[in-house]
């Protein structure tokens, strides 16, 4: 349980780490023990929209850990709204003869399970987000969910917030690859993001020892407690303004 009433609620290790500066090294994964040194798998969703308890997952990138890839569209059964396709780029024509939500979900979730039995660490950027909605649409679909319980999340949103505390400015996928000299041509596109979002946790983990070193599940400790302190800021902030609090448990996913 996590007791959000200030830093000292925190591990020694996460406080510190949420309290420090750390100067970024010269552009490589380096010779450091830790998870940063391990294979990850990376997974990115494009979507009809922005809340993942009703929106639906249209296209995905699933970046194996030994270098297979799997990229595809989905036929959501539902239109594309014009805004979403202004971001990403897919339209309802493109996605009319991609396979339905339940024969991809199936597969999503299969591939999923499998890296939690090998305990491969995955990257997913603001992970909340995508592992919610691929959570709903599994429960949509009447489908088994992974043993989300065993999944190790490396979530690099979080992991800058950790570092950071904000200082960088904006934080969405394009500013944090610019942040550590990361390549994203293609941001919004599902197999990119997942590249991308991949490439900066492996930069994060060699840049700065402290978050590098150890297990991944030290790791997921770390972003669950940094998770919990971003959390707690933003309910304070949004206390006196008729907004519901958010739930600081709700990394990697929401359980709502």
């Amino acid at each position: 349980m996590y007791h959000l009433t200030g830093k000292r609620d925190l591990s020694e290790g996460a406080t510190t780490l949420c309290l420090r500066r750390f100067a970024l090294t010269a552009n490589t994964y380096g010779d450091r023990e830790g998870w940063h040194q391990t294979p990850l798998a990376s997974l990115d969703f494009e979507t009809t929209g922005v809340d993942p308890l009703v929106d639906r997952i249209i296209s995905y990138g699933l970046l194996g850990d030994h270098g297979i890839e799997r990229v595809g569209l989905i036929n959501p059964g539902v239109p594309i709204p014009p805004l979403s396709t202004e971001v990403h780029g897919i339209t309802d024509a493109q996605v009319a003869q991609a396979p339905p939500a339940v024969e991809a979900i199936v597969m999503i979730v299969d591939w999923i399970q499998d890296v939690i039995d090998r305990g491969v660490g995955l990257v997913v950027f603001n992970a909340p987000y995508d592992l919610t909605m691929l959570r709903v649409e599994a429960e949509r679909a009447g489908l088994h969910q992974p043993d989300w319980d065993r999944l190790l999340v490396v979530d690099p949103y979080v992991i800058d917030w950790g570092i950071e505390r904000g200082r960088l400015g904006p934080s969405k996928l394009v500013n944090v690859c610019d942040n550590y000299t990361v390549s994203i041509d293609n941001a919004h596109d599902a197999s990119c993001d997942a590249r991308a979002a991949r490439e900066v946790a492996y930069q994060m983990g060699a840049r700065h020892p402290d978050i590098g070193k150890g297990s991944l599940t030290r790791l997921a400790q770390l972003q669950r407690e940094w998770f919990a302190l971003r959390v707690a800021g933003w309910n304070d902030a949004v206390a006196t303004a008729e907004r519901l609090p958010a739930d600081p448990h709700g990394w990697p996913l929401s359980r709502s």
